[in-house]
């Protein structure tokens, strides 16, 4: 068997996403027939002795791949485990035969859709920085939204030093002491929406994601999961060339513009 980058191994072994694949990798959790690897390392599961956190990983052949959509409630953590004893998303697909990881985050007091799987290539399609998968959100704020919030919201704010991306944002329902909003991103920092709201005076009472791409939470209960259609799965990879043929749009334009001056 060939060689191949360690993000990958781990993420096909359902350890992480390749993304945090390279977070364990950098930080030291990762060793190779006893040396600690690093980022850009390949090797063999076949051969190699491949350790994530002292525990040995080994890749099964023909394992089945699953996707799931889990109706993430509030006080559960995105992760596979905690030692605060804290409640984590896996404690909630426990009878699915896999040891599956997320799909991009939730924070612990958000709630909604949240995708799991064992499949690093499908994570890595939906959560790589280049992707900008559409999510929407379903976001409850106090007091009542003024028109200058909204288009600031809208434009952009600085978040964590630098400004956010222009989001999509619809007034669903607008009360004396509160607005809810629907704001769908085409990016995913750490608790963005909760920053970029505060940035702009506002209180976030209640954030649900509805919709990841294509794909949508539906009427799945908080706390249940199901796995993800056929049909789901063809669009989110014809959402995905989409957004590839876009992105490669974008840069022949960029080429051409260049070309020009």
């Amino acid at each position: 068997m060939e060689k191949i980058r360690l993000q990958k191994i781990i993420a096909d072994a359902g350890i992480s996403s390749r993304r945090k694949a390279e977070e364990l990798i950098q930080k030291g959790a990762v060793l190779v027939n006893g040396n600690r690897a690093k980022i850009g390392d390949k090797a063999d599961p076949s051969k190699d002795k491949i350790t994530v956190a002292g525990r040995e990983i080994k890749l099964q052949a023909n394992a089945k791949k699953y996707y799931i959509m889990l109706h993430k409630p509030r006080g559960y953590i995105t992760t596979a485990s905690d030692e605060g004893g804290r409640k984590c998303v896996t404690e909630l697909v426990e009878e699915v035969p896999a040891r599956l990881f997320h799909v991009g985050r939730l924070d612990r007091e958000s709630e909604g859709l949240l995708l799991m799987t064992n499949d690093g290539d499908f994570a890595n399609m939906i959560t790589h920085p280049s992707t900008h998968f559409a999510k929407t959100y379903k976001v409850t704020v106090r007091p009542r939204v003024t028109e200058e919030q909204l288009t600031k919201l809208t434009t952009g704010v600085i978040v964590d030093g630098r400004e956010s991306q222009p989001a999509a944002i619809r007034v669903i329902k607008s009360e004396q002491d509160r607005t809810v909003l629907e704001i769908v991103l085409e990016e995913g920092r750490n608790r963005q929406i909760r920053k970029m709201c505060e940035a702009v005076g506002l209180e976030v009472a209640r954030l649900k994601r509805t919709a990841i791409g294509p794909v949508k939470l539906g009427m799945l209960q908080p706390g249940k999961w199901r796995e993800l259609t056929n049909e789901e799965m063809r669009m989110i990879k014809t959402y995905h060339k989409k957004l590839e043929a876009k992105k490669e749009h974008e840069r022949q334009n960029s080429k051409t513009g260049r070309r020009n001056k």
